[in-house]
């Protein structure tokens, strides 16, 4: 692989298309951009919509990215809230992938100690506030690049919901959304800036609800049947399981329902399973046994069992001429500064995390290029089996603040977090920009795909074709 240096042509000053058109700074256009940025990352932040039912955020978006000149086709693969935003014609085709879902149960006010907002049902804890705002400046910022340069080239911004747990991004795979795309570029934010080639976990869910028979659990304990006994079977089956699975295997599972009183025997109860290993054909062929685990935790106390898949992604598939490139790209880029403000705030967050490895400061650095497995699972994944995909982690988050958290809400909805955001728009847009203007290393970059998926590759989405679960957050 190859080491990629052009984006020194971006920060120098303008760049000059192929065809000798207009120049256009796009990084100076994103300066000026900031402000709106900022304000649609933290509208994102104030709607704090879950999976599927993220109408205000999407339509946010989807009015942005039309009033600069997108054509935008909403309500895509069966979802309401999905939509792909295009401009340009002709090719390469490239995709920017735009989140925006938050989590529910977890809330925060944009302040720097513990402070819940009895008003929001869920948070931004994972920054998708941030992803949506700063992957739609990317691609306005693209947009106008190809407009002032005349350079060929379609961009376009797909509106990604519920990738927490809803696999938003599957379903418009499934539907074919990406088949005449020929790259796709994403971020996300983290605590640290980062390039690395750094794949996934498979993963695939259920829900599964057990049924028996109510009963007085005093008066008539012999005429129940438990249905939280078959929750409680299976668990105790699959956690015996857990000694006879590949090392690199996560199982987890929460308890949705139970019963209500002690004193009535439950006729329903449901567990809520996650399987993960970074192999797909692993997940596949470890689920067979936990689904073999329900049966025989429904046989045993009497009770019956069904379940529903709800979501599963495919690892991603790391491109290293990609990554290689947008690890160039972070490393010629102005860095991240905090204002006195920021700082303030990054202090005193920094006080309730314990000890982390990186310190204040390290929001203004990239860490070294590696090739890693991340434990978590994503439906980038599944985008990444179908085009070349190259992604970057950026410090939107007080450094060592972990994801999923109430810091991470917090910084967020600050300007801590937006300037994270801003710093995604301008990696996002140089690489596509070097994408569009580099033949080599698009060559490069196709081979890699194509090598790694293998020729026999045929996509099969790990969630089988049920339809989008929209009501999965309800």
């Amino acid at each position: 692989m190859f080491r990629r240096n052009a984006a020194l042509l971006f920060i120098s000053g303008a760049l000059t298309s192929a065809a000798g058109a207009a120049e256009f700074d796009h990084l100076a256009y994103l300066d000026d951009r900031f402000d709106v940025t900022a304000a649609t990352a933290r509208s994102l932040w104030e709607y704090a919509e879950v999976g599927y039912q993220e109408t205000r955020s999407s339509a946010l978006l989807q009015e942005q990215l039309a009033a600069e000149g997108f054509s935008v086709e909403s309500g895509v693969a069966g979802i309401p809230t999905a939509f792909v935003a295009s401009y340009g014609s002709g090719e390469p085709v490239l995709a920017i992938l735009g989140e925006f879902d938050a989590l529910p149960g977890i809330t925060q006010d944009a302040v720097p100690a513990r402070s819940p907002l009895d008003d929001k049902p869920a948070g931004h804890a994972c920054g998708h506030n941030l992803f949506g705002a700063g992957s739609a400046a990317a691609a306005v910022a693209v947009k106008h690049w190809l407009a002032a340069t005349g350079n060929e080239g379609t961009i376009r911004f797909y509106g990604t919901p519920a990738e927490e747990g809803g696999s938003g991004k599957v379903y418009m795979v499934r539907e074919g959304l990406f088949d005449d795309v020929d790259f796709a570029l994403h971020w996300h934010p983290s605590d640290r800036n980062s390039a690395a080639a750094r794949t996934t976990l498979a993963n695939r869910s259920a829900k599964f609800r057990f049924k028996g028979v109510s009963a007085h659990a005093a008066g008539a304990p012999e005429r129940g049947r438990s249905a939280l006994d078959g929750v409680e079977a299976m668990n105790y089956m699959v956690n015996l399981m857990r000694e006879h699975v590949p090392q690199q295997t996560r199982i987890h599972y929460v308890i949705t329902q139970g019963g209500n009183a002690p004193n009535v025997v439950p006729d329903f109860a449901e567990v809520f399973y996650y399987l993960r290993h970074p192999e797909a054909s692993t997940v596949q062929s470890l689920w067979k046994r936990l689904e073999a685990a329900a049966r025989g935790a429904a046989e045993g106390p009497g009770t019956e069992v069904d379940w529903e898949i709800i979501h599963g992604n495919h690892p991603v598939l790391v491109n290293e001429t990609l990554q290689q490139m947008m690890d160039d790209v972070l490393r010629q880029l102005p860095a991240i500064q905090y204002s006195a403000a920021d700082r303030e705030f990054a202090e005193k967050i920094r006080m309730t995390l314990g000890s982390t490895d990186l310190t204040l400061g390290s929001e203004r650095e990239v860490q070294p290029y590696s090739i890693s497995l991340g434990y978590g699972s994503t439906d980038v994944g599944d985008v990444s089996m179908a085009v070349p995909t190259v992604g970057a982690r950026i410090a939107s988050f007080v450094p060592g603040t972990a994801g999923h958290s109430w810091q991470a809400v917090a910084a967020g909805g600050t300007t801590v977090g937006f300037r994270g955001a801003d710093m995604a728009a301008r990696a996002l847009s140089t690489a596509a920009i070097e994408l569009y203007t580099d033949a080599a290393l698009r060559d490069a970059a196709i081979e890699e795909f194509e090598r790694k998926r293998g020729e026999d590759f045929t996509y099969e989405a790990l969630l089988g074709d049920r339809a989008p679960p929209l009501d999965y957050r309800r």
